[in-house]
């Protein structure tokens, strides 16, 4: 089966087509076609994207199975241009479509680069001079998200994380090993771990968690944005009517 994956999450648009041969649940996934681009246009550049793949690969449409988006945590422009292209394919080619938390597919190659065995940090930039970040822990095939998606201000992360390590059941130091970050944004996390300069998720990770967790034969859930705040935009506050149109 060949499964489309599309990701707006983050400043890069990423987009691939996955091709998932042998056992549903442990599957050979294998990259057949990809791009990443980093741009603010999502809008204008998923589908063209989409098309030139297509071509590339020499499938169609037709040939797809299913379609993986990723979810956020992102803004909300970029994270609804991705979602509704995705929900689209899906009416329309009549396949399912999976959502995954964009850090989760991070995580999974973090995992698979640097070969981790402890805790895992991904952290994506959330303008403001905030982060969104979560927390894993490694371990056979996916890694385990023990906390977060969340938004926090960089400086904040190891009080956060250390606080929220106390409190969980999971298997957890709460030391990060390893962790993904943008370069501009590493300065101001005081956690000390070997650092990945900020990865994209990748199509062949995002299709593999899905394998690895609910599995792509199993009916998917609605997608559901990560926004984890509001827009920026704000619905403008009511003036009240001008006094020389009292009495009209």
């Amino acid at each position: 089966m060949i499964c489309l994956a599309i990701d707006t999450a983050t400043t890069d648009l990423v987009v691939g087509l996955v091709e998932v041969a042998g056992d549903v649940r442990e599957p050979c996934v294998t990259t057949i076609a990809a791009r990443e681009t980093p741009t603010r246009s999502h809008n204008e550049l998923l589908v063209p994207t989409v098309n030139e793949l297509l071509a590339h690969a020499g499938a169609s449409y037709g040939d797809l199975s299913a379609v993986v988006a990723g979810c956020g945590p992102g803004p909300f422009t970029g994270l609804r241009v991705g979602m509704a292209t995705a929900s689209a394919y899906g009416q329309a080619l009549r396949i399912p479509v999976h959502g995954i938390c964009t850090h989760d597919a991070v995580a999974y190659q973090l995992q698979a680069l640097t070969g981790a065995d402890g805790d895992i940090l991904v952290v994506t930039d959330a303008r403001r001079r905030e982060v969104y970040w979560a927390h894993y822990r490694a371990g056979n095939g996916c890694p385990t998200r023990v906390a977060g998606p969340a938004v926090n201000a960089p400086g904040d992360l190891r009080g956060v994380i250390e606080a929220g390590t106390a409190d969980s059941t999971a298997d957890s130091t709460g030391n990060i090993d390893v962790m993904s970050v943008p370069e501009p944004l590493r300065p101001g996390i005081t956690l000390e771990a070997q650092t990945v300069t900020y990865q994209a998720p990748t199509p062949e990770a995002m299709v593999a968690v899905v394998a690895a967790s609910t599995g792509l034969d199993a009916e998917p859930e609605p997608l559901i944005p990560l926004y984890l705040r509001r827009p920026d935009a704000k619905e403008p506050a009511l003036k009240p009517p001008s006094p020389a149109l009292r009495g009209l």
